[in-house]
């Protein structure tokens, strides 16, 4: 018998590791073991594991020398490559919520909840729990639909694009059929969860689907398709205004979520325009259509610049309809300060600060305006869960 096939032996015999455990637990108190679930799958899995040369376990009060993953030196030392447990979940869910850019909802969340609170305000900005979870269950399937849609849609354009080459589709990290599947559920899931709500907003549900879903289609025929863009995502305050209220909306509350309504696509066709400047030369070059490739960068930034002080003095006019006060007219400040900032840097910056003008600063505006909005609502008069 070699030497090798003596080790392997060794290590396979219960004794064997038996041994192992006790000189473990013998160990000087200052020294922290792993856990147990850990040391049970090390257990399990060191025999089948290919082992260096170089690593040895040795104990001098039972005479063993042999190759071992687990001792370094003089410690033990649970190697991070073979023993670290992998939750499958997680990265599936992280793989997937990055298909589907679950982080750009900060765009659209914050202003369908806003526009909860202002058709609850009633209830003091609350419309229960039931109501308030299925209005983020109606957010998150509706967005996770249209985004997989998009992705699919242009999944061939992703892959000539060296900007979105990477994407999970053209790398083969989500297949076809998995991202086709994913959107279909989505678009069952807003269904079901419309159908939840009230009748209103179940009978309109096949409508928003085929708005939001239809946008990732306008850039192979009109250059307006920041509008639809616009449309699509002005749908989350109206759907949530709608969720909260039903058909029992009166003319007052149809002309506050209208402007509203109208200040999310203006605000959208905004920043859109300043997003697409970085694709100029590949919509360009591939016949895409934007406002971008129609006018050129330069005129498409000055109807960008239009279209956010338009969506600024609606957003004023917005905020007199509802009869906000001083904490409303801080938080406009504070977005045309952002929105300001934003056109310098689309103007002053190279195309690397764009992530920065549409992410980062567009999610401020809205997460601001859901501050400002729930500070009139709710705390006047104090809040109550209920």
């Amino acid at each position: 018998m070699t030497e090798s096939n003596g080790w392997a032996a060794m290590a396979s015999s219960p004794l064997y590791f038996a041994k192992v455990m006790r000189w473990f637990v013998s160990l000087r108190p200052a020294f922290k073991p792993p856990n147990a679930t850990a040391l049970a799958v090390g257990a399990a899995v060191v025999p089948a594991l290919p082992l260096r040369a170089d690593e040895h376990f040795r104990d001098s009060r039972f005479k063993v020398s042999r190759p071992c993953s687990l001792v370094r030196g003089s410690r033990f030392e649970v190697q991070g490559s073979r023993f670290t447990v992998l939750i499958p979940m997680f990265a599936i869910i992280q793989k997937w919520a990055s298909f589907v850019r679950f982080s750009h909802t900060a765009f659209a969340l914050p202003f369908a909840l806003a526009a909860m609170a202002v058709a609850a305000r009633d209830n003091r900005g609350w419309p229960g729990w039931r109501t308030f979870g299925l209005i983020l269950a109606a957010m998150v399937c509706a967005r996770t639909c249209a985004m997989a849609f998009n992705r699919i849609a242009d999944r061939k354009f992703d892959a000539l694009n060296p900007r979105t080459a990477r994407r999970h589709l053209p790398t083969g990290q989500i297949n076809l059929f998995s991202a086709v599947t994913f959107c279909v559920l989505s678009g069952a899931g807003l269904v079901v969860v419309s159908f939840l709500l009230n009748p209103l907003c179940f009978y309109l549900s096949p409508v928003a689907l085929i708005v939001i879903c239809f946008y990732s289609l306008t850039k192979r025929f009109t250059d307006y398709t920041h509008v639809y863009l616009g449309l699509a995502l002005a749908l989350a305050p109206v759907g949530a205004w709608l969720a909260v209220k039903g058909t029992n909306v009166s003319g007052w509350e149809i002309a506050q979520m209208l402007v509203l309504a109208v200040v999310v696509v203006l605000w959208l066709v905004g920043f859109d325009i300043i997003y697409a400047i970085q694709d100029y030369e590949f919509d360009r070059a591939h016949g895409l259509h934007s406002l971008v490739v129609a006018w050129g960068p330069k005129n498409a930034l000055q109807a960008s610049f239009l279209a956010h002080m338009v969506m600024c003095g609606l957003l004023l006019v917005f905020g007199l309809l509802c009869k906000f006060r001083i904490a409303y007219l801080v938080g406009w400040f504070l977005i045309v300060a952002c929105l300001a900032l934003e056109h310098w840097i689309a103007r002053r910056r190279s195309l690397n600060w764009i992530n920065l003008a549409f992410f980062r600063l567009n999610a401020v505006v809205s997460v601001i305006f859901l501050v400002v909005t729930l500070t009139e609502v709710v705390f006047l008069g104090g809040f109550r869960l209920r």
